[in-house]
């Protein structure tokens, strides 16, 4: 008779054991899916059917790669869990299933996560590169020798475009044209049409002022007066300013039109947009009225926290710079009308002093008259310093901050038409399920290719809400960097001529100060 064998003792040792082991199969899952490679590649070819690559995506080998694998790793791992868990099986059949797009904008998926990581990776080291080379750049363009051609209302002003280059795309490193304020305008909007809705920053262009230039037109002053003029020399001062802000940045300084701009020795073809009563002036300005009216009546819900921070402080950075802007204007135009009073003073002093019959005190007043001449002319340069240092940089950058205002808005633009396809394909869904619950399948195969077509639209749309949200971040981060710089730079440079200027006059006061002691 077989010896009666009793079942093994259920001890706590092995309870503990078994559930390390519970835990050892899902930690080692991924080391498991590399050592069985013909698994993995079994898992691979169940999973291909599923279009989730297809042979049109402009995917790289290591992207396809690092996809099959981490399919394999989640099917095994899912596999295992469903050894103890058999009723979610079903489950995982169903979360398998569910659509790519879905109804509305969300996070993309884990293979779309897994190719933004690896491009925001690529990116981050194109930047660094780039970065690095740009250490390396210098381009210097100056502005200068306004000529005025032409008589009457016909006449404009030309300017002598000098520039001064190491980038190896230009032909030479040296070379200048010649170029009318027309031509400014036309580069701007050319810029403007191919990169502002890509979500970078094109520095606008100096404004007209029909005003100035009419006065300019009508005048009958040489060259040589004109380049001394106050408007021509602001413009001047303005479009060197242009110029030398677009060649800062990485993209724009490197676009066709730009070189064309500062290397073609030949008349550009003559701009007829940027006339405020053209035809494209008035399509212009009805733009501008849609871009008021859309941005007081949509209002996109903001899901990032740094968007919804900076334009903040966009806000109230634009707020605090317009109200200094406006401080410095006065103050420019106290220095100026001190600088008169000053001058007037002088000559009072002049004819009291050939009137007085004393002599010391005679000559004391002629002296004094002219070192008030001296110090008219002192007070003139510094409110040139405040207008040319500080009033144009504020301007500068109030203009700035409306061009990446700008760039945001395009954003939203860019999630307005996302949304749209979204609620598109929403309805061409339920189309489709209309028609199969009416039984109208001979319209089936067309409401599918409208879905396959929708969908489509819908990745792209997401495609380009990142691309262009990437790209605001970069100009926008390059932007405060600048910022910075400029300020800093400007304020050194504002202060030093204060401080010379000051010096100056207290050498004027000393040396004048014997001559009244000498007053008998």
């Amino acid at each position: 008779m077989a010896e009666t064998r009793e079942p093994p003792p259920l001890s706590e040792e092995e309870n503990i054991k078994s559930e390390e082991e519970d835990d050892d199969l899902f930690a080692s899952a991924h080391v498991e899916v590399k050592a069985e490679e013909p698994k993995g590649e079994k898992v691979t070819a169940e999973i291909e059917p599923q279009n989730l690559l297809d042979e049109g995506d402009d995917i790289d080998l290591n992207f396809a790669e690092g996809a099959k694998q981490a399919n394999a790793d989640k099917v095994d791992e899912t596999s295992k869990a469903n050894l103890f868990e058999p009723e979610k099986v079903g489950d995982a059949a169903n979360i398998d299933a569910q659509p790519l797009v879905n109804d509305q904008p969300k996070a993309a998926p884990r293979s779309s996560a897994f190719a933004t990581a690896t491009k925001n990776k690529a990116q981050q080291l194109s930047d660094e590169i780039e970065e690095e080379s740009s250490e390396n750049i210098t381009i210097n363009i100056s502005v200068s020798h306004p000529q005025k051609v032409g008589d009457g209302m016909g006449a404009y002003m030309t300017y002598k475009i000098v520039t001064k280059t190491n980038i190896p795309e230009f032909k030479k490193e040296l070379f200048s044209v010649n170029r009318r304020f027309s031509d400014f305008l036309g580069l701007h909007s050319k810029l403007e049409e191919k990169h502002a809705h890509l979500g970078r920053i094109v520095p606008p262009a100096p404004e007209k002022s029909v005003i100035g230039m009419t006065k300019v037109k009508m005048s009958k002053e040489d060259d040589g007066t004109l380049a001394h003029d106050e408007f021509v020399e602001k413009r001047r001062a303005s479009l060197e300013r242009y110029l030398n802000r677009t060649a800062s940045h990485a993209v724009l300084r490197l676009d066709s039109d730009f070189r064309e701009f500062l290397q073609l020795d030949a008349d550009l073809p003559k701009a007829t947009n940027t006339s405020a009563l053209s035809g494209a002036g008035m399509k212009r300005l009805f733009n501008r009225v849609g871009i008021s009216v859309n941005k007081m009546t949509y209002k996109m819900d903001e899901s990032d926290e740094w968007f919804e921070e900076k334009q903040q402080q966009l806000e109230n950075l634009d707020d605090q710079l317009r109200k200094l802007h406006t401080s410095v204007e006065a103050l420019v135009h106290h220095r100026k009308q001190l600088s008169l009073h000053t001058a007037s003073f002088a000559k009072s002093a002049a004819m009291v002093g050939n009137a007085e019959e004393h002599t010391s005190l005679s000559r004391a007043l002629s002296q004094l008259a002219e070192v008030e001449e001296k110090v008219e002319r002192l007070h003139e340069k510094q409110a040139d310093a405040d207008f040319f240092v500080l009033a144009e940089l504020l301007k500068d950058y109030i203009n700035l901050i409306a061009a990446v205002k700008e760039v945001f808005h395009q954003r939203v633009k860019v999630f307005q038409n996302w949304e749209a396809a979204q609620q598109t394909l929403t309805k061409k869904r339920e189309t489709e399920a209309k028609m199969h619950l009416a039984g109208k399948t001979e319209k089936l195969d067309q409401a599918k290719a409208d879905i396959a077509e929708w969908e489509a639209n819908v990745q792209k749309g997401q495609h380009e809400f990142e691309e262009i949200s990437q790209t605001i971040r970069k100009e926008v981060d390059c932007f405060e960097k600048q910022r910075v710089i400029d300020f800093k730079s400007s304020i050194i440079k504002y202060l030093d001529s204060l401080i010379d200027d000051q010096q100056q006059l207290i050498q004027y006061w000393e040396a004048f100060l014997p001559e009244a002691r000498a007053i008998a």
